[in-house]
């Protein structure tokens, strides 16, 4: 893990074989991806996050602006569409893998190895498959596998302008993830740690690099400042939170590692991390600290978290991709460095065979989802669960004719987020609770709303909420929906009739409607059996907000 060899050597005829064999693979699930993208229903998260996109706001409560601007740079290409939407979780991830090729190539010089950092994003049901399904991991993933990159670039060359490209990746990072900040001590340790310390300590580009990092991040500073800091004391609740030692959340974490990454993958990029760490840290290569730490850090916090409470399923996923780096240079490695024939053997043995497997299982996955009827996991299923929102649409459309009214009242974001994307902004929607949410948007369109006829729709049974009885609205009952998906029935809504007051859009924080504080301990609560249990409890569809 030193300076490759001369990189303008041409590879040999099964070199080339092999690279075009890659190539298609990659080609293959990338239209793959794009008919999921374009087939399978928005998910929840994806309609809300859509809705920032609708949005002027230099920053959102929960998150920074990266997935509003990724999302907008799709729609802008392919109008309000699933593919729209999604179309930047696919540009990402070919973003990725050929940041990563890049890398490796530059490291081991082995067309093996560069093989096997491309494939086994493939491989991976999260990022083969479910890079289509935007979210903020899905804007962050490029930005902070670029910044290694650009880390690499630093090791071979000494250059120290490169610390200039890191820092802007760092900052597009954490604009698009406040995760991002997990990278630090690998950063460091990668400075600290080889002897090149005192170079580079003296040297202005590591201090410029911040000040690039922090000028790019800065909307969600300036945003923050204008909103009393609401998005760091919103995660300071999150990273605080402690429910006491449940072994499901243990459960729940380690057994979503396995699934979204690989069962036969995951144990191969971490046996591959442990000995690129001890290359690293025995041998003070700087390259082997940086990809080393930049997984078992993230990774090892994590587990700490799943203690005590619920870890999302995609919150760990910025680092895998670095793994998946780290291993296919260990493949590389192992024979250079003395490595017994019969572990080099093994190693690469079990590297293939996640690879085949993995993409097995991925395209396992999409056939399922896309071309099947069935629905084998009932009510539990993630995207059955979120699905089949239009026969709620479809009915509240009648009711809103019916009674005259003219816009719609909501009490939690999922129903918001999905009314608003299938209406299209032609009914104005609005949560009226949890406002903290909708910090600095438009106007909804209060001359629809102040002194008319609205139409509640709400989840049953949360639909009797008690804060109702904090306003003067009067409720009458009109009608009941059923959302299914393949047969099974998922959700059962409320629609109501409401007259007599008119929201309040921008309630001061103390406001049992702004909430902040409670929403992110709710986010947060474990649940019965942990996140996936949430399936199956009264409520179907999982608090796994991508935080």
């Amino acid at each position: 893990m030193t300076i490759a060899p001369d990189m303008t050597v041409k590879p040999n005829g099964a070199a080339r074989r092999h690279l075009v064999m890659a190539a298609l693979i990659i080609a293959a699930m990338t239209v793959l991806r794009i008919v999921y993208a374009a087939t399978i229903e928005l998910r929840t998260d994806e309609a809300y996050y859509w809705t920032w996109s609708k949005e002027a706001a230099l920053s959102f409560l929960d998150h920074p602006p990266g997935i509003a601007w990724f999302i907008r740079f799709g729609t802008a290409i392919f109008g309000d569409t699933t593919l729209g939407v999604r179309f930047g979780g696919i540009v990402a991830m070919l973003v990725t893998q050929l940041l990563l090729a890049d890398m490796v190539r530059r490291l081991t010089h082995d067309v093996r190895a560069v093989m096997l950092a491309v494939l086994m994003p493939e491989a991976a049901l999260y990022y083969g498959l479910l890079m289509a399904k935007v979210a903020p991991d899905v804007a962050m993933i490029p930005f902070a596998v670029a910044m290694m990159w650009s880390l690499v670039r630093l090791a071979q060359s000494g250059d120290g302008r490169w610390w200039l490209a890191a820092g802007l990746f760092a900052g597009l990072s954490l604009l698009s993830k406040f995760t991002a900040i997990m990278f630090a001590p690998a950063v460091a340790a990668f400075l600290l740690v080889p002897d090149w310390r005192w170079r580079w300590l003296r040297s202005p580009y590591p201090y410029l690099a911040v000040v690039v990092a922090i000028a790019v991040f800065s909307p969600v500073l300036i945003w923050n400042a204008q909103h009393d800091w609401a998005s760091f004391r919103f995660q300071g609740v999150r990273a605080t939170t402690n429910y006491g030692i449940s072994l499901r959340t243990i459960g729940d974490y380690i057994g979503l590692q396995f699934g979204l990454v690989g069962f036969i993958l995951l144990p191969v990029v971490l046996s591959g991390l442990t000995l690129t760490a001890w290359r690293g840290y025995r041998r003070g290569n700087a390259v082997a600290i940086l990809l080393s730490t930049a997984v078992i850090v993230p990774f090892g916090y994590f587990f700490w978290k799943s203690l005590t409470l619920r870890v999302g399923d995609t919150w760990p996923m910025f680092m895998w991709p670095v793994g998946f780096a780290a291993a296919a240079i260990n493949v590389a490695m192992l024979p250079r460095e003395g490595f017994p024939a019969w572990m080099v053997k093994s190693t690469v043995a079990w590297a293939n065979a996640a690879v085949v497997s993995g993409l097995a299982f991925v395209v396992l996955v999409f056939l399922y989802y896309v071309v099947t009827p069935w629905n084998l996991i009932g009510r539990a299923d993630p995207i059955g669960g979120e699905a089949g929102y239009e026969q709620v649409v479809d009915r509240a459309q009648v009711e809103l004719q019916k009674i005259g009214a003219t816009w719609i009242a909501t009490t939690d974001y999922r129903t918001y987020a999905m009314l608003r994307w299938y209406f299209r902004d032609r009914v104005p929607v609005v949560q009226i609770n949890e406002r903290g949410r909708f910090l600095g948007f438009r106007d909804p369109g209060m001359g629809l709303i102040r002194g008319h006829t609205g139409l509640y729709i709400a989840r049953e049974p949360d639909n009797a909420i008690a804060l109702w009885d904090a306003t003067t609205a009067v409720r009458e009952p009109l009608a009941r929906v059923e959302r299914s998906w393949r047969g099974i029935v998922m959700d059962a809504y409320a629609l109501e009739k409401l007259t007599g007051w008119t929201p309040e859009l921008s309630p001061p924080p103390d406001s049992p409607f702004y909430r902040w504080r409670v929403l992110a301990g709710d986010i947060l609560a474990p649940r019965r059996g942990g996140d996936m249990a949430a399936f199956a409890s009264h409520d179907p569809q999982p608090l796994r907000r991508e935080f």
